[in-house]
């Protein structure tokens, strides 16, 4: 089992990095970290810094939106992280983000998620082959560009720049057809939502993917999932649970329109459908209280490790799921970062 340590700075007001706790993750063993991005502070400028404070780890994100840059500047930026870096040691993980944030904050037509995926893949691929000028003719996305607004004048161009050998792509989905997109196309892929069910869930679909399996990507045995795992050692479990209800309800209830919401879809397809229902509603309605508390304390307790060690220890066994490779941590507590490493290597041992 691989882990990783995932960064929640990009949801607040001040960028603060934690660069002890990394530095405790690559100390342990860890195999990355993983860095986000909303509307606030970015999830690429943080990984060239901590790429000056590492010498192992991997640097990736989780996830970046691809609204907000073209293929073309994300595989520069990569490839710019990754020399920085020493070479194979980013991972650039992609996500569609939501309408809202597409449209509202980027600017950008919402269009297909699936087709700006596939699209944003095969560019990215293009450009880090570098056997030809970049030229790509997809259904979401077009280089050079010729569509409205062109004055016909764009040149088919190679990067200047040589990739260092092993950047990643990874996908983040949930739905059926983007999820078999990224067995498909990329290197690994971060479910939103799992759990114990995850692999009969979404195992199918990724079936279908690998069927078709990209020659471009790295081989199915070498095909990462990364879940995801909350972690605080605490004296008090309830207390611990009901600081995470906030944040799930903004998410499950406000991260997207009535129509179009993720992070709801993927609560119902864990298992609470008429929950994730009753924290939108009141959530668009303005009673956000009513929607935090409307988060039911299974799961967050499901999606996490939270107690004295002891409870810790004895229940991480069951975040253990059919199909994951790796578990992402939610901490920066270098306490809980060792702790995990001992736990993990004495389970099934720290790759």
């Amino acid at each position: 089992m691989k882990l990783a340590l995932g960064l929640e700075v990009y949801n607040k007001p001040q960028l603060d990095l934690p660069v002890a706790a990394i530095q405790a993750a690559e100390e342990c063993g860890y195999h990355s970290v993983w860095t986000a991005e909303a509307y606030g502070s970015d999830a690429l400028s943080p990984l060239a810094y901590l790429a000056a404070f590492t010498d192992r780890i991997k640097l990736g994100t989780a996830v970046i939106q691809v609204a907000a840059r073209t293929p073309a500047s994300t595989a520069m930026t990569a490839m710019t992280i990754d020399a920085l870096a020493g070479g194979g040691r980013t991972i650039i993980g992609l996500g569609v983000s939501g309408p809202q944030i597409v449209e509202g904050w980027y600017g950008q037509p919402w269009g297909s998620p699936h087709h700006w995926l596939r699209d944003y893949v095969a560019i990215m691929r293009k450009v880090f082959e570098r056997e030809q000028p970049l030229e790509y003719a997809g259904k979401q996305l077009q280089v050079p560009f010729t569509g409205t607004g062109s004055i016909g004048e764009g040149k088919p161009l190679k990067s200047i720049l040589h990739p260092t050998e092993g950047i990643q792509i990874w996908l983040a989905s949930g739905a059926p057809l983007n999820t078999a997109l990224a067995a498909e196309v990329a290197d690994g892929w971060l479910p939103m939502g799992y759990g114990q069910h995850g692999w009969e869930m979404h195992g199918p679909n990724l079936e279908k993917g690998f069927s078709k399996r990209s020659s471009e990507a790295v081989p199915r045995s070498e095909f990462q999932i990364f879940t995801n795992l909350t972690v605080e050692i605490t004296e008090n479990v309830q207390e611990a649970i009901d600081r995470r209800k906030p944040m799930t309800a903004m998410y499950v209830g406000g991260m997207g329109s009535e129509e179009n919401n993720f992070h709801r879809d993927s609560m119902a397809r864990r298992g609470f459908p008429d929950q994730a229902k009753v924290i939108q509603q009141r959530w668009l309605a303005g009673d956000k209280q009513g929607a935090v508390e409307a988060v039911p304390d299974e799961y967050i307790d499901m999606g996490g490790l939270f107690g004295p060690v002891e409870r810790i220890r004895e229940r991480y066994p069951h975040t253990i799921h059919e199909g994951s490779t790796g578990q992402i941590i939610r901490s920066t507590d270098i306490e809980t970062i060792e702790l995990l490493a001992d736990i993990v290597e004495e389970h099934s041992g720290l790759e």
